[in-house]
């Protein structure tokens, strides 16, 4: 890895204000805990970690009945903590190979009574709890004191199903209304909860089924998007795996009538459609019963399920029963069962939405993400817990309109808005404006109309006035009334510079921070993350997550100084920690543990400079070594992304005789300088041109033994569908080999394009 970061000795861009720091919820716990300063409340939480989260607890509010009486005993090793232990049986840690198990020797705890049951007061039973609209606009929201009934009577429904405490219940829908009040309503009955990405094929979903010996799943006929109707994978899926006994059918929603035309106001699109009523699928049950599947479970459909008249109390549950099973593909290999507990995901949930993105009572937070991804559950427990509103978009970001995600925001008075870089690359790239030259950006360059980035990649100060793509004068941000948002977040995938500055001058006005959020499915969400107490710089991290003892380190196990590259590690437990891999314990261990003693290794290259800034740099499995150089392709693709025709951009490491590995990048280009795509300007020469011109942008700051071999130009990375680029994949698939499990991309088209691309250059 390149010791000095492209990154490095980045400019302050954010401070926060006066007002800012005392409205925070991380101030009123440093308050609680009795600390004055950012410093000492981190060194406080880890220091001692029991008691840091203790604190949290208390600030959280979450109660236990009955209490625990020793919060983490480690004496059976830092790998599998006892959790919440008893007094009578403190310390009794199970050996079982799928920890824990759940028995009288936890507090008890069903998290659902602390997103649900505690706010039912005159207060809060009538504040919206979750606001959902779909890609047509047709909207939903549900209080805290309707959200409570369904959520009952789902659970009552799923007992009178047969189902209870223990079973495996899946969930593969999109973001609906009826995905939040499923998942509480199977945590409810002390079921455990499986959620899988909605965008699954069949046979994605059959084994994740199969992995936990699912008894139901609830699933949809299909869902829309981008105004077409999309048939669900689930209910064939159901048909296929064997311990599956009932299938729950959610309502699908409105489809719209027309798409609309360049910039027409989604508003008249409505009008014309005949406003919110609702349309049904093309496809029935009656059609889907006629295919060819041998269909052996019993179909439930939602209105019968949640008709139900009895009222049943929440199962009680101990704070270390399995509560969800969420799957992770990660970068290689076969997917992750990610096993989590009641007291474990959605209490580091709340506490990272609190401390890192402010949320407290009635903050109206939402996040692009899908039920699947772990930032769904993580949406709905930590917005709950802290009696904040889930704010839902489930449709395309951009359509029918570019502007389509910010009139949602302007709408539902969102504060909070959590989004990937590669979803804020796609909006941006929507508002460019038309060039003022024949030939495009290349064409342009030898007469100086593109003004170059400065070094730090910063957008240009002063940009020529000109018409949008779709004719407006406007950009699609400035259309809506942004003034409610005080907060972006993200999370994901590293930034690049050029569009962590597009979103922060131009739609945040220079004034919201992005709090930028790392950590994982295992982590049960951040290691690192902004707060609103501390300063940030592009791209950056300002710090750990509290209570997160966060350390970078060589081959060695040795701390790095200030400015050098190493792996990110964790030295001790925290509250969100997985519970191991399902049924995988061995596995587990593999993975995180057994690379430095009684260490946790996440996987991923991390810098912190001179400031004491942090820095993500990409997966440490995906660092190539060039000319005997380590590099990461993050560092790579941001200067290659930095260009204007750039949006996004990958890079692999191929094998090559001369320096061992050659890099080969993949680029997606915003808006081709030519007629015809890719392909047809090859003979003219104008592929090579910008081939050229990003080589040697790349040759500039890394040095020529380090730029691209080659560059290919393609339509779309292979990506999952929480936007992170897969490389395995594409390595793969380039150099004709297995690319292994692909189930968890949301374009697999997109491999074919690079596997062509590999025959081409052989």
């Amino acid at each position: 890895m390149q010791d000095t970061n492209l990154l490095e000795d980045q400019p302050i861009a954010w401070r926060p204000t006066p007002d800012v720091i005392e409205r925070a919820q991380l101030t009123k716990f440093m308050k609680q805990v009795g600390v004055t300063t950012w410093d000492e409340l981190y060194e406080f939480s880890i220091r001692d970690v029991e008691r840091f989260t203790e604190e949290v607890l208390k600030f959280l509010d979450i109660r236990f009945d009955p209490p625990y009486g020793k919060l983490m005993d480690v004496s059976d090793g830092v790998e599998f903590p006892t959790w919440f232990s008893s007094p009578q049986r403190r310390g009794d840690a199970e050996k079982a190979e799928t920890r824990p198990v759940g028995s009288v020797s936890h507090a008890g705890l069903n998290i659902t009574t602390m997103c649900l049951d505690r706010w039912q007061t005159d207060e809060m039973k009538d504040q919206p709890a979750a606001i959902w609209e779909g890609e047509e606009g047709s909207v939903e929201t549900l209080t805290y004191s309707a959200l409570y009934d369904l959520v009952a009577k789902c659970a009552a429904g799923l007992r009178q199903n047969g189902l209870g405490k223990g079973d495996a219940i899946g969930i593969h829908l999109p973001m609906l209304p009826e995905t939040v009040i499923a998942l509480l309503a199977i945590n409810r009955i002390g079921a455990l909860a499986v959620p899988v990405f909605s965008g699954y094929g069949v046979e994605a979903i059959v084994s994740r089924m199969n992995a936990v010996g699912a008894r139901a799943i609830f699933t949809s006929l299909g869902f829309q998007r981008r105004g077409k109707q999309v048939r669900s994978a689930g209910f064939e899926a159901a048909g296929k795996s064997p311990t599956v006994e009932t299938v729950f059918i959610v309502r699908s929603k409105p489809k719209p009538a027309k798409q609309s035309k360049p910039h027409e106001p989604l508003d008249a699109v409505r009008k014309t459609a005949g406003g919110d009523a609702e349309a049904q699928m093309s496809f029935g049950i009656d059609e889907v019963m006629r295919s060819e599947i041998e269909h052996p479970s019993r179909l439930v459909w939602w209105a019968e399920l949640v008709g139900s008249k009895d009222v049943f109390a929440p199962e009680p549950t101990s704070a270390e029963d399995p509560l969800i099973i969420l799957y992770t593909s990660g970068t290689t290999g076969k997917p992750k069962g990610i096993a989590h507990t009641h007291a474990s995901f959605p209490i580091k949930a709340a506490q990272d939405m609190a401390f890192g993105t402010d949320v407290g009572k009635g903050t109206r937070i939402s996040w692009y993400t899908d039920i699947g991804w772990m930032m769904g559950p993580w949406l709905i427990y930590g917005a709950l817990i802290n009696g904040a509103t889930i704010c839902i978009y489930d449709g395309a970001p951009d359509y029918p309109t570019p502007d389509r995600m910010w009139e949602f925001c302007a709408k539902h008075k969102v504060e909070v808005l959590g989004i990937s870089p590669t979803l804020i690359r796609s909006l941006a790239a929507s508002e460019e404006s038309s060039p003022p030259y024949e030939g495009g950006v290349a064409a342009a360059s030898a007469d100086g109309v593109v003004l170059p980035r400065d070094a730090e990649n910063h957008p240009p100060a002063e940009a020529v006035p000109l018409l949008r793509k779709d004719g407006s004068s406007k950009a699609p941000f400035e259309r809506h009334d942004l003034s409610s948002l005080r907060i972006f977040a993200s999370t994901g995938e590293p930034w690049n510079p050029a569009p962590w500055w597009w979103l922060f001058e131009k739609v945040g006005n220079s004034k919201l921070p992005i709090i930028n959020y790392s950590g994982g499915t295992e982590i049960a969400g951040g290691i690192l993350m902004g707060n609103p107490l501390l300063p940030i710089k592009p791209c950056s991290f300002p710090a750990p997550c509290p209570g997160m003892d966060v350390d970078i380190l060589d081959e060695d196990g040795n701390s790095v100084p200030d400015g050098k590259v190493g792996e990110l590690v964790i030295k001790q437990p925290w509250i969100g920690m997985a519970r191991g891999f399902w049924q995988e314990k061995e596995r587990y261990l593999d993975t995180y543990w057994r690379r430095f003693r009684d260490i946790w290794v996440h996987g991923d290259w991390a810098m912190r400079d001179k400031d004491g800034h942090w820095f993500i740099l990409g997966r440490s499995d995906d660092t190539l070594k060039v000319a005997g150089k380590r590099v990461g392709p993050a560092e790579v693709e941001s200067l290659l992304v930095a260009h204007p025709l750039v949006t996004e951009a990958a890079v692999i490491g191929v094998p090559d005789e001369v320096k061992g590995t050659a890099m080969v990048a993949f680029c997606v280009l915003s808006s081709p300088p030519y007629e015809g795509g890719v392909d047809a300007a090859s003979a003219d020469g104008v592929v090579l041109s910008l081939e050229k011109e990003l080589k040697a942008l790349v040759a500039k700051d890394m040095g020529k033994p380090l730029a691209p071999s080659k560059i290919h130009f393609v339509s779309a990375l292979p990506k999952t569908r929480n936007a992170k680029v897969m490389r395995r994949v594409i390595r793969s698939a380039y150099l004709g080999e297995d690319p292994g499990d692909l189930s968890a991309l949301e374009n697999p088209q997109a491999v074919e394009e690079i596997a062509a691309a590999g025959k081409d250059s052989e």
